[in-house]
């Protein structure tokens, strides 16, 4: 349905969708999609990621005029863009001026041009690249502002290197030059070096030390290797780069055991760093003894200065805070934290309980109902708490006007979203999603407003495309469309399967929803299908437990089947974590024995769910729990049309019970 749907959209659209390839493509020839000419696409597509430069050159001419021509014309010059000409680029910027395929080639050679220091055309065509969000391109553009007048964009250039997981030209250039000329100092490149320590980011380490830093490299080299080693050897004398040596080293052994690096650091080297220095050993030791769950946690935090600790470092240490039930340090923590982060939602939210927590005023008690007030809404999972602390439950917001005829219209003539359509439509789901953000995007030429978003959202999900649809309606500021946010694909089946196993279909929605988004062929890069996400092995551990005689592996993308085995193993989850549901979203996604032991051994603490979920060690895992949790929530609104109380659904989490039986087999 969905493949013939945008077809028909497609072929209604007509001269409309070609009239945008630009002057060299006449306004009026009809967009094709003839099987031949869907073939070649996806031939291509297969080409160019071999890397078959031959068979795309012979195969662009059957795409000609096609919807996706754009796609197959960027696929084969990319493929040989190092030894393209100048003009056969430009021809091809101008050819097809004004579409995702025209920028995602300028963004392309503008990284070349960096790489090959061709600053003349660099120049020229960084003011008409309109993504503007690719770091690289970015710090080049930086380096060049810098050579050119003499700015001052050393901390601009910091940010967008430390935000780099990967050792990327672009940025170690730009750093390098603004090292060279004295504008970033040795310091900020210790700086780099423990964020890539910590991140256990062996060859930017070696990439940054050879480049900056070239006399420490072989030292760098048995720090990674031998932590502990490097540090016995170690004089105790404070000379500056023995120093920073030494905190990367604790760094790097806190990485697998913080006791140890606490221990080292307390006995040998506390009092032989500075206090800048070992406030940062202090907050990484901290941070992995926090994901590690360990009491010890807020202690070593203690030894360290809030002002001297990373954003990532304070959240752990706010993290800490709250499984100890000390709002004092969690207020601390959070006070410490840079703007941005302090205002996400998260640590509104904390901050607002601490508040209350302590509160013993009325103005301290009015302060924390405004933090709480900043946020509360039905949008996520912190907002829906938010909105309960002030006394209210989670309802369905009253629905934005209809859209007219013409909101419809414009969406649908849009260039960008029919090619996306088309593309995803045609197995290219990766090239759909990008073109269609692209075109969707707030920083692309204006970009669209709240009803266009809602336009847009009301077409992919016309056309069965739900990942598109939520995500688009997601993005809408001043109005909330709950029921375009949370479509109901396949309504009758989930209910009653849902119905008939004794689950709850909003949990069941909820799930579904931030797995797969409803992609029925849905296929993770670590092999889960489906609409479900059911790992080879557990699908058919499950199928054999609820009798499925007649299982087949390759029948595992199937709907019915998939719903089958997925909410047959939901519900053994479900009852193995006694019906709580965030340590059961947490099975899922992460497996069953880790949720087990994050719970904690006989004599932990019962904390009640949002701290426990907060302290998930596992960023994916924490998110993940939180969108379940809150999606289910607004799934029961939709459903039963009933205010609804997140709070209700998440309880308490306590030690495990040495008693209770559980299904050790579980996968």
């Amino acid at each position: 349905m969905q493949y013939r749907a945008i077809l028909t959209l497609i072929a209604l659209m007509g001269s409309l969708c070609c009239s945008t390839l630009a002057s060299a493509q006449a306004a009026s020839t009809p967009a094709r999609t003839s099987a031949r000419g869907d073939d070649a696409i996806v031939e291509m597509n297969q080409a160019y990621r071999k890397g078959d430069r031959k068979r795309l050159a012979a195969l662009l001419p059957q795409a000609r005029g096609h919807l996706l021509e754009p796609w197959a014309a960027y696929w084969e010059l990319r493929a040989r863009l190092e030894e393209a000409s100048p003009a056969e680029v430009q021809e091809f910027l101008t050819r097809f001026a004004g579409t995702y395929q025209e920028d995602r080639l300028r963004n392309d050679w503008l990284l070349l041009l960096g790489s090959r220091r061709d600053w003349p055309a660099f120049a020229a065509h960084l003011p008409l690249y309109r993504m503007n969000d690719d770091r690289e391109v970015r710090c080049y553009a930086l380096a060049l502002q810098q050579a050119q007048t003499g700015a001052d964009v050393a901390a601009e250039v910091l940010r967008l290197w430390y935000a780099q997981r990967e050792a990327d030209e672009g940025c170690l250039f730009a750093a390098t030059q603004l090292h060279a000329a004295r504008l970033i100092k040795n310091a900020a490149v210790w700086q780099k070096l423990r964020l890539a320590v910590e991140a256990n980011r062996p060859r930017v380490v070696r990439v940054v030390a050879e480049g900056l830093m070239p006399k420490t490299a072989p030292q760098l080299t048995e720090v990674m290797d031998n932590p502990a080693r490097f540090l016995s050897r170690q004089s105790t004398a404070p000379v500056r780069g023995t120093q920073e040596l030494v905190v990367l080293a604790l760094i790097r052994m806190a990485a697998n055991d913080a006791d140890a690096a606490a221990a080292m650091l307390e006995a040998r080297w506390s009092a032989n760093l500075n206090p800048e220095e070992r406030s940062w050993a202090w907050g990484v030791i901290g941070k992995q003894a926090a994901q590690r769950l360990s009491y010890d946690a807020l202690d070593y935090f203690a030894k360290a200065a809030d002002r001297e600790l990373s954003d990532d470092q304070l959240a752990w240490k706010a993290r800490a805070a709250l499984r100890r039930g000390n709002w004092k340090q969690l207020l601390a923590a959070t006070a410490a934290m840079g703007d941005e982060q302090r205002q996400d939602a998260v640590w509104v939210y904390w901050q607002a309980r601490g508040t209350l927590a302590l509160a013993k005023t009325e103005p301290e008690r009015q302060a924390a109902r405004k933090l709480l007030e900043q946020i509360a809404g039905v949008r996520g999972f912190y907002e829906q708490l938010a909105l309960e602390e002030l006394g209210q439950r989670i309802t369905v917001p009253a629905a934005p006007a209809p859209l007219t005829e013409q909101e419809r219209e414009a969406a649908r003539s849009n260039p960008g979203l029919a090619r996306g359509l088309a593309a995803i439509a045609l197995g290219l789901r990766s090239e759909g999603e990008r073109e269609w953000n692209y075109s969707t995007n707030l920083h692309v030429r204006g970009g669209m407003n709240d009803r266009e978003l809602l336009a847009a959202a009301d077409l992919a999900c016309q056309n069965e495309v739900w990942k598109n649809c939520i995500n688009t309606s997601e993005r809408t500021r001043g109005v909330v469309d709950l029921a375009q946010r949370f479509p109901m694909p396949h309504k009758d089946a989930v209910l009653a399967r849902a119905s008939q196993i004794g689950l709850d279909p909003a949990y069941v929605y909820g799930l579904i929803r931030q797995e797969s988004r409803f992609i029925m062929d849905a296929r993770s890069g670590v092999g889960a299908s489906g609409l479900m996400q059911l790992m080879p092995a557990t699908a058919r551990w499950t199928a054999k437990k609820l009798g499925m005689a007649d299982f087949n592996p390759q029948r595992v993308t199937e709907r019915d089947t998939n719903l089958a085995i997925g909410t047959g193993y939901l519900k053994m989850v479900l009852d193995d974590f006694s019906g709580s549901m965030p340590m059961a979203a947490a099975a899922y996604n992460a497996g069953p024995s880790r949720p087990r032991n994050w719970r904690g051994q006989t004599g932990a603490p019962t904390l009640e769910a949002a701290v426990w979920i907060e302290n998930v060690p596992f960023n994916e895992t924490r998110d993940y729990v939180k969108k379940v949790l809150a999606n289910t929530t607004s799934y029961a609104a939709l459903i039963s049309g009933e205010p609804q109380s997140l709070k209700a659904r998440l309880g308490q989490v306590g030690p495990r019970d040495a008693n209770l039986q559980v299904n050790a087999d579980l996968p």
